[in-house]
């Protein structure tokens, strides 16, 4: 991500709370906080307060989801975080390999032929999902649903670039697939652009390769610097 400060960005990492700090929405009002924060002090650092798009890769893929599709949903809001006076609102969101659905991924992964280690399965108590819901997701069907990026779209949510390896034994690449899909039916097939990276695992160097860093730099460009 930094590779934009050489191509006229302004780059900033979010720190938000992790489930042993807090649970479920916490971290999505920390990062829609550090979304009204940009914009209150926009002026001050000169950012373009109408040009803000989120990045980020697994946990992070998730949250730059939830930011993208829950801007205003008020279940998901804790305005008293800071500047609410600002909206959270995004211009584009770039998710590589995000968890779109927790009560799906064991199932997904299994059809994929790569069924998780027993012990280990996303819908088990002690799941990172599980932990983070701070309830076994395979009961806690509602909470689950609120969590789910998909189920927060809306003819307002921003285009979006989904990117998953096709190996990807942690996050099945069927979270993307199926949440594209979802988006497309709500915003339109122009402003979701899904790519499946062949062979590639979670967290695979493919995705950060010049081509790729460069691929995902276009989308931005296409999407903010228009506007």
């Amino acid at each position: 991500m930094l590779q934009g400060l050489e191509r006229g960005y302004s780059v900033l990492a979010v720190n938000y709370r992790l489930s042993w700090e807090a649970r479920f929405p916490a971290q999505v009002h920390d990062v829609k906080a550090a979304v009204r924060w940009i914009r209150a002090n926009a002026e001050q650092y000169r950012w373009d307060p109408r040009r803000l798009a989120a990045w980020g890769g697994s946990a992070g893929g998730y949250l730059a989801a939830m930011l993208g599709t829950s801007a205003g949903v008020e279940a998901l809001e804790d305005l008293s975080l800071g500047n609410p006076d600002q909206p959270c609102n995004l211009q584009a969101v770039v998710a590589w390999y995000p968890p779109a659905d927790f009560l799906t991924m064991d199932k997904q992964l299994i059809e994929s032929g790569m069924p998780p280690e027993p012990g280990k399965e996303h819908s088990g108590p002690n799941s990172p999902e599980s932990l983070l819901l701070g309830q076994q997701v395979a009961t806690a069907a509602e909470l689950v649903r609120l969590a789910s990026p998909r189920t927060h779209a809306s003819p307002s949510t921003p285009p979006f670039l989904i990117q998953h390896g096709t190996r990807d034994a942690t996050v099945p690449c069927q979270q993307s697939i199926v949440f594209a899909g979802d988006l497309r039916r709500v915003v339109g097939e122009d402003k979701v652009v899904l790519e499946l990276i062949e062979d590639a695992e979670h967290l695979d160097p493919k995705f950060s390769t010049p081509e790729n860093v460069d691929r995902v730099f276009r989308f931005l460009d296409a999407c903010l610097m228009g506007l």
